[in-house]
């Protein structure tokens, strides 16, 4: 069987990456195809495979400024020629579904969500990356045309898996098609349990608007408590004039340092509503419980009570009332990592082959 990997594009390294590289695994000798690539934005983690890039390769700046282009992005994706091969297993978020394959190819999407910006998001797309005006202003007739590409696109896929039951809901409601759901692989072997714990609380990921680092930021500021906060984004600058000294931000740490961090935490913030949430696992693999926002995907890997609590309104004022709320003791690491351990990725290759597995039989 002759399998192809299709990614969005390779210029970060985040959950979806984590995705790629356990199919990676399963399928060793499988290429990549992604409209863009970038070895150092992804952490030289895929730099001993084959890679095919779009045509935008060629833009050097593209690899970094690449939303102002989405317009192209479908052309580019549909260039890719995936005739020779049995098996097509595109890792999406937005455009790796829409590849052309032939009718005899089984093509699977395992889709972290649907096109955010061209649906439920498209508003706050335009808002969080501060167009000009007239930018602005023409956005929507071309994000019209993405809506109906997209839309398109999901119905070149013969089978969906979603990473969430919660992506499995919205790839219903916008693309009329119904997915499996086989969660996203976790490292918890790379996590341990420490003896002992420090009095700060954590953050890590990507400094994006709808992370809401900004609201656990002016919690934290009132609290004056201490709190750690590991990532990077087109946000730095802003995060960091608004936080007050007892915050840190400690960047983009090496993986000893990571795991440590993660290990000593007081406990974890999750103050966004996401797909899945693969940080707030790993925080649970370190035996550390999480104080999430409740919603999205996050409502499927955190046991209230038992592995975090939870907080109902996105505000400042819940956010800080459930930090008071939380006592450390009440929790048991070994219990909170247990649970962890059910989104191990050896749990998510075995799914993958099964489903695999079981479309080539019918």
């Amino acid at each position: 069987m002759k399998v192809a990997l299709v990614h969005d594009y390779l210029n970060q390294y985040g959950g979806g990456e984590r995705v790629l590289e356990a199919l990676c695994q399963i399928f060793p000798e499988a290429p990549i195809y992604t409209l863009l690539y970038d070895e150092k934005r992804t952490g030289g983690a895929f730099r001993h495979k084959k890679i095919y890039t779009s045509f935008l390769q060629k833009i050097p700046w593209l690899k970094s400024h690449h939303r102002p282009f989405l317009i192209f992005m479908p052309l580019a994706i549909e260039q890719f020629d995936l005739s020779s091969y049995d098996l097509v297993l595109s890792d999406s978020a937005s455009y790796a579904k829409g590849v052309i394959t032939r009718p005899n190819t089984l093509h699977i999407c395992y889709c972290h969500t649907p096109t955010r910006y061209a649906w439920d998001d498209s508003h706050r797309y335009i808002e969080e990356f501060g167009y000009p005006a007239l930018i602005k202003k023409i956005t929507p007739f071309f994000m019209n045309y993405i809506r109906l590409w997209d839309s398109q696109a999901a119905q070149r896929v013969d089978k969906f898996i979603a990473n969430s039951h919660f992506v499995a809901q919205r790839i219903r409601k916008y693309y009329h098609r119904e997915a499996v759901v086989i969660h996203p692989p976790v490292k918890t072997n790379f996590f341990q349990i420490s003896s002992n714990t420090d009095d700060y609380f954590l953050m890590v990921g990507r400094f994006l608007s709808y992370k809401r680092f900004d609201l656990a930021i002016e919690a934290f500021n009132q609290l004056g408590w201490p709190l750690k906060i590991i990532g990077d984004g087109p946000q730095r600058n802003q995060l960091k004039k608004l936080a007050k000294s007892n915050i840190e931000f400690l960047g983009l740490l090496t993986d000893e340092k990571l795991k440590n961090t993660y290990a000593h935490c007081r406990a974890f913030i999750f103050p966004q509503e996401e797909d899945f949430g693969i940080v707030a696992l790993e925080a649970m693999s370190a035996g550390r419980p999480i104080i999430a926002y409740r919603a999205g995907g996050i409502l499927e890997t955190v046991k209230e009570g038992v592995t975090g609590l939870f907080f109902d309104q996105q505000t400042t004022e819940c956010l800080i009332e459930t930090l008071k709320k939380f006592n450390r003791s009440d929790f048991d690491p070994r219990v909170i990592r247990q649970h962890a351990l059910e989104f191990d990725e050896e749990v998510f290759k075995e799914r993958i082959k099964e489903f695999v597995k079981s479309q080539f039989k019918v």
